[in-house]
């Protein structure tokens, strides 16, 4: 009993709890808690709940299981915790114990093995993804869908997501993305660019229009081979073995070029490639290799603002405002870089929004799975957008952009407001289209 208590006690990750002194600094910033008004939906509750099971109080985990996967993994209450708490890392061993247990039906668990392992993975399928989506909003099948309201019948409100869906670059457009492209004028940076499986199948125009930017602000960009998903899915939904071969694989892949920097442009994305070293701290050889990795990692806000900027050609006389990536702003721990580079833009007023750092409820695809909380966490969210007055929403993530686009929707708020990734809005400014 001893040694299996002490085993469950690894497993959750436990000696890490015993730093949580329940001081509740961690309630306010906690989108959950201010939603749902419960301490099992705090962090510090969450916390005492894994304590409770690694001390064999609760021996049935899936008591766990509604707190655990309620919470949006933002980070925020690390900001917030005056001791320190890793609840990044408690929160994943808990989520993959819980993964671990559950018994999953036929075709949910045909359906994770096939996204976790055959598709995220694999630049092969995420390029006939995004090529069919193309091809979907392209050919009329998506406006005679909408028609005849198949897409209000979807599970998980996908109907929903399917009409803020971002339009797709062509085939063509999309194999004609370089390996490698030069500064434009004198080199100041060699930077190694991340594309991503969701960037890179639904997003792709951003990622390109990344790395133009970066060229003109003097990198030489490369699009490292054999690079693959972050893992930041897989960790977030309890598949933490896949997770680390995924780091891996896209450790091996980026070790092969000299770069100055290994180039992000979606703030969960890097705040996973950001704690590779963590992912792996069990495994001294690859921890070491993590760590440099880790080092070479940068949000590309971080990047362009290194390189002084870029050279703007026009600026849109308007109020915009700025909704924070959670994992850019609480993991990487990058705030002012996207700011600045805002304020850089002539004509442009920034407002910040009241509780500028508090999620908005997307979380991954937290708003598929737990849609209702996600929408209470978004009603909020645009309440405070609204009183900004801003036209303009920019962001640093990819499901913080949808979200955002959502929120517009919800809010009756479009077509006067629009949603745009940081990237999108720079490119504007700068004359690229």
């Amino acid at each position: 009993m001893e040694r299996s208590l002490e085993a469950l006690r690894k497993e959750l990750n436990y000696e890490k709890t015993n730093n949580c002194v329940q001081c509740g600094y961690c309630l306010p910033v906690c989108p959950t808690y201010m939603t749902m008004g419960k301490e099992t939906h705090s962090p510090r509750g969450r916390i005492n709940l894994v304590k409770m099971a690694g001390e064999g109080k609760i021996t049935d985990l899936s008591v766990l299981e509604d707190p655990i996967n309620l919470c949006l993994g933002c980070r925020a209450c690390e900001t917030a915790c005056p001791t320190g708490v890793e609840y990044g890392a408690i929160l994943e061993s808990a989520k993959a114990a819980l993964t671990r247990r559950k018994t999953f039906s036929v075709p949910v668990k045909t359906l994770r093995n096939v996204l976790f392992k055959k598709v995220f993975p694999s630049k092969k399928a995420m390029k006939v993804l995004g090529n069919g989506l193309w091809f979907y909003q392209k050919s009329g099948v998506q406006k005679a869908m909408q028609k005849v309201g198949v897409l209000e019948k979807l599970p998980y409100h996908m109907g929903t997501f399917e009409a803020i869906t971002p339009n797709v670059v062509s085939p063509k457009e999309r194999s004609s993305l370089p390996n490698r492209i030069n500064a434009r004028g004198k080199r100041k940076y060699t930077a190694a660019f991340f594309t991503g499986c969701i960037m890179d199948a639904m997003f792709q125009r951003i990622n390109r229009l990344s790395i133009e930017l970066l060229a003109i602000a003097g990198c030489d960009v490369v699009i490292v081979e054999n690079q693959t998903c972050c893992g930041a899915l897989h960790a977030h939904s309890g598949e933490i073995e896949e997770a680390r071969e995924l780091a891996k694989r896209n450790i091996i892949a980026f070790e092969q070029e000299k770069v100055d920097f290994i180039v992000n442009n979606a703030g969960g994305c890097g705040a996973m490639l950001y704690e590779y070293d963590h992912l792996l701290s069990d495994e001294a050889e690859w921890h070491e290799r993590a760590k440099q990795f880790r080092m070479k990692s940068k949000d590309i806000s971080e990047v362009l603002d290194l390189c002084g900027g870029i050279p703007i050609e026009k600026g849109k006389a308007e109020r915009v405002t700025y909704q924070r990536s959670c994992h850019l702003t609480n993991v990487q721990k990058v705030h002012k870089e996207p700011l600045k580079l805002i304020k850089a833009i002539p004509n442009v007023q920034l407002i910040e929004m009241n509780e500028a750092e508090m999620c908005c409820g997307s979380a991954g695809i937290y708003n598929v799975v737990n849609y209702e909380a996600s929408m209470e966490i978004l009603d909020k969210k645009m309440g405070n957008v609204k009183k900004t007055e801003a036209t303009t929403i920019i962001t640093t993530n990819p499901g913080c952009l949808l979200q955002m686009k959502l929120g517009i929707e919800r809010e009756n708020l479009s077509p006067q407001v629009r949603a745009l990734h940081l990237i999108e809005y720079l490119a504007e400014a700068a004359g690229i289209s």
